[in-house]
């Protein structure tokens, strides 16, 4: 296909697509916990605008927590001690490491099938 002056670069992502032994539960805690819409309701999870960060990890990092979890959400959040206190009220199970760092703050949850999710906010402006 010849390039007629179409920009070719990726615009952005669309979307993430996680294997479940159970979707509809799963989907449900994403709406219930996070207010991640699923998608049979909405069509669309609208996201604010802001920083996305794509890296490739070592295929040994035990970063991502089990073995064989070949990859991670990190989901951008305004307020992480809020979220935190919101999640474990929910009895979410939550990682009690934190990391603050020049590229803002990081905490972890797990999701009911244990995947680790990172939870983000980043350094104010």
């Amino acid at each position: 296909m010849a390039n007629d002056g179409a920009k070719l670069n990726v615009s952005g992502i669309g979307g993430v697509f996680v294997r479940s032994t159970n979707q509809e539960a799963l989907a449900l805690w994403y709406e219930e916990k996070l207010e991640v819409s699923q998608v049979s309701k909405t069509g669309v999870w609208a996201q604010e605008a802001g920083p996305t960060v794509f890296s490739p990890f070592p295929a040994d990092t035990d970063y991502f927590g089990r073995s064989d979890q070949q990859f991670m959400l990190n989901f951008r959040v305004d307020d992480l001690d809020g979220m935190l206190e919101k999640l474990g009220e929910s009895d979410v199970k939550i990682d009690s490491k934190r990391e603050d760092s020049e590229y803002g703050r990081f905490a972890w949850i797990y999701d009911p099938e244990d995947n680790k999710i990172e939870v983000w906010e980043p350094p104010q402006a």
